[in-house]
């Protein structure tokens, strides 16, 4: 009998590199690795190498390697990508840096703008100009185009962005100045704005494309090096990566349009989030995802994370829109704040307890790692506290050192404040807890959502320590912490389907819509994203398709997303757009707005395979006893400021329906989970950890009954 083929997941994060091993089906083995950030395919081979050997199985069996990265958005960050040009229309060179014309923080008389990617000698322009509706105003001059030459090989250009006005009606002179480029500079790398972000709005589709053109040579070149690497292993599997947009891309696609990579990591969490909410029957959930370096927090409706194609990296002011650097690419629409297990503790200039964004990274890591660190980080503060089991932390493979966190903290938070190491820990760990719950109900008012009554589901090396404390300040009395908790994108990564958006602006005024002006968009639309998706995906095989417009009311500057199910009958199309368009609008405003013209602005269709399903278990769980705890240790409960002796029990001991009372801690490989005062633990049928406050839990118990 032939043996099912295995599956490779590999995330790579600021802190760790988490891989899982899929040996069949349900049938996972997986570990956590310090990311090696000067080369991070190193850890990437290293991890798989041992965890391959671990599991016994023939890496030739591997059929599959799906990855996600933070490179990209690290790139961007830190402004470390290729040295990169914009060739652009006559007489637009400063889009780019002149942004939105306005200023995202009015009261700062010190306000910095970000600087641009391109500094403005490398801003090159070209004569040509075509009009809103795709008429030639000025025709593209190529000899304009030849004369930048010498400037771009003097200054040793890597990748070129080639935006051009309207370029995304008609790429005809895009096209051409491409083609030109490569005929005279082969080795260049070149990015089109129309092929990127084929999208109305100057700025963000010029940033978008230079954004990319600036972390293209980066990422090809580490992919292709993953790519031998893994094939070193003996391993014959396709490498597939995940997208921001929650669904996979090949390899070719990623090296051409990395930009759409940049939460992939987060991405994948999601994927795993919402795949739970559909096999738990949870209406409206909240995915937490917590690492070393950031946290985010993805609302989940009807098992569906919510969806954008607006993001903004590297903001001078971390919860200010207009602050850092807009892309236009499909993302799962998600909160990141720098506060993670690795997110340093000081005291800032009003004399304040802050946490983050400075991450320690894995290099050198918390003080407690004994690696080098002396500034306390968030796990520094909860190694204190309780919530974590030194002894088992990462498998045993990092022993944690008490002495040097306390020390850590003692020196740049507890000395400073006038704290002890006890309460200088409570004031880390409170700081960053109300960081996540702040952003989490600004993010839920900023899409008009109730975050009372969800269900929390947390995941991440570090979510699970804080989830129940960052649950108890949001009133949400129920958080699931998942089977494999601590490497959870990287389980979503294998439940993601292969997947790609095409997307196009073209405007019309509904009523004057007609069905034929749709189907010939939708049709353009779905023959690129098939030819993509078919990468992945064997012909004959079913594709799911969604369809969403960008709609607005007539002289409004922006639009609301309309998703169809599919598209209406010729007859009731433009009802059927107006009615799903009020229908949204009022949930967004409380209102609409009667006689008022409405708009079609961007299309969008989204084409994917087929997602992969977990093994699900097909009874509910016995009611079983809880094990006798291995120990017991002091944990601080957050809400009572009080000490109490916790029992420390393995997860692995737990049988599904086992129950325990907090305060516990559940450790594991790659996490620990916090069960505070108040709350019940229970092990569901399909290994996942239910927390639910006592209360909540007799009222489940007497509603089954």
């Amino acid at each position: 009998m032939t043996e099912p083929s295995a599956r490779l997941a590999v995330d790579i994060g600021g802190t760790f590199t988490d891989i899982v091993l899929e040996r069949g089906p349900g049938d996972f083995v997986s570990a956590k690795f310090l990311t090696t950030h000067g080369e991070p395919e190193r850890a990437v081979i290293e991890g798989t190498r041992e965890l391959v050997a671990k599991s016994g199985i023939d890496p030739a069996r591997i059929g599959l390697v799906v990855h996600g990265t933070t490179l990209a958005t690290n790139a961007l960050i830190e402004r470390k990508g290729a040295r990169i040009a914009l060739i652009t229309t006559r007489g637009f060179r400063d889009s780019l840096e002149m942004a939105y014309e306005h200023r995202f923080e009015v009261s700062d008389l010190y306000m910095e703008r970000p600087e641009p990617l391109v500094p403005r000698w490398l801003r090159l322009e070209v004569d040509e100009r075509l009009a809103a509706d795709g008429s030639v105003l000025r025709p593209f001059d190529e000899q304009s185009l030849r004369d930048l030459i010498p400037t771009l090989r003097a200054e040793g250009i890597e990748a070129v962005a080639i935006s051009f006005l309207h370029s995304y009606v008609d790429g005809c002179h895009e096209l051409a100045a491409a083609e030109i480029l490569r005929r005279e500079m082969p080795e260049l790398r070149i990015t089109l704005s129309h092929e990127i972000c084929p999208e109305i709005r100057e700025y963000e589709r010029g940033s978008t494309a230079c954004a990319n053109a600036y972390v293209q040579p980066v990422m090809e070149s580490y992919l292709r090096r993953l790519k031998t690497g893994i094939a070193g292993l003996g391993i014959p599997g396709e490498i597939m990566l995940m997208m921001s947009s929650g669904g996979l891309c090949s390899l070719d696609v990623a090296c051409a349009q990395p930009i759409k990579l940049v939460e992939s990591g987060p991405a994948g969490g999601a994927v795993l989030a919402a795949d739970i909410a559909r096999e738990m029957g949870i209406e409206k959930a909240i995915a937490f995802d917590m690492g070393g370096t950031t946290a985010k927090l993805v609302l989940i409706d009807d098992a569906t994370p919510q969806q954008s194609r607006n993001l903004e990296v590297a903001r001078a002011y971390r919860f200010l829109r207009g602050s850092g650097m807009p892309l236009r690419v499909p993302v799962i629409d998600l909160v990141e704040i720098g506060a993670g297990g690795g997110s340093l503790a000081h005291i800032d200039s009003l004399s304040c307890v802050a946490v983050g964004p400075e991450s320690a990274g894995s290099e050198p890591g918390p003080a407690a790692y004994g690696l080098g660190g002396t500034r306390p980080a968030v796990t520094d503060a909860d190694l204190i506290l309780g919530k974590i089991d030194p002894e088992g932390f990462a498998g045993g493979k990092i022993a944690l050192d008490l002495s040097l966190s306390a020390k850590a903290l003692d020196a740049h938070v507890g000395g400073p404040a006038g704290m002890d190491t006890r309460t200088a820990a409570i004031a880390v760990v409170e700081v960053v807890d109300e960081n996540m719950a702040n952003a989490a109900r600004v993010h839920a008012t900023d899409n008009g959502a109730q975050l009372e009554g969800r269900t929390m589901i947390a995941f991440g090396g570090a979510a699970p320590m804080h989830a129940a404390r960052i649950a108890q300040k949001l009133s949400i009395d129920r958080v699931i912490v998942p089977k494999g908790a601590g490497v959870g994108s990287a389980h979503g990564f294998l439940l993601a389907p292969v997947a790609y958006e095409a997307v196009r602006t073209r405007l019309f005024a509904l009523d004057t819509l007609s069905m034929a002006d749709v189907q010939a968009l939708a049709g353009e639309m779905r023959t690129e994203a098939e030819a993509i998706v078919r990468l992945g995906v064997p012909e004959g095989e079913a594709l799911r398709e969604s369809i969403a417009v960008y709609m607005r009311y007539r002289g409004q500057g922006h639009e609301i997303m309309v998703t169809l199910d599919a598209l209406p009958a010729p007859e009731a199309l433009v009802a059927t757009l107006t009615e799903a368009f009020e229908a949204e609008y009022r949930r967004h405003f409380g209102r609409v707005i009667p006689g008022m013209e409405i708009e079609c602005l961007t299309w969008k269709l989204a084409l994917s395979g087929p997602p992969a399903r977990r093994a699900v278990p097909s009874a509910p769980p016995v009611a079983a006893a809880a094990p006798a705890p291995r120990k017991t240790q002091v944990l601080v409960d957050l809400l009572s400021m009080s000490d109490g002796e916790a029992g420390v029990y393995l997860r692995p001991d737990l049988a599904p329906g086992a129950s325990l009372t907090g305060p516990a801690i559940i450790t594991e490989f790659e996490t620990n989970t916090m069960v505070p005062a108040g709350f019940t633990a229970t092990l569901s049928a399909e290994g996942h950890i239910v927390i639910e406050a006592m209360a909540e839990a007799s009222a489940r118990r007497g509603e089954a009954a």
